[in-house]
């Protein structure tokens, strides 16, 4: 396994914990009660979900096809 690959399979740990930090606050009362007030989400809780799973993504994509061909 190659280096890119291993960081591709660390960032999408990181970002699979990060995601699911990012969903579990959904469900806290300070959360529901801004959603009440304001109508929508906080913005470090967005930030959580969306960086989550841009991370689990990008992590996804480098572990299947990072590295390429190695040149001799």
């Amino acid at each position: 396994m190659g280096v890119v690959r291993l960081v591709g399979v660390m960032l999408a740990v990181a970002g699979g914990i990060v995601l699911w930090t990012g969903l579990r606050a959904r469900e806290s009362l300070s959360e529901r009660a801004m959603q009440v007030v304001t109508g929508r989400h906080t913005e470090e809780n967005t930030m959580y979900v969306a960086g989550g799973a841009a991370a689990l993504a990008g992590g996804v994509l480098l572990a299947l096809f990072g590295g390429g061909r190695r040149r001799r």
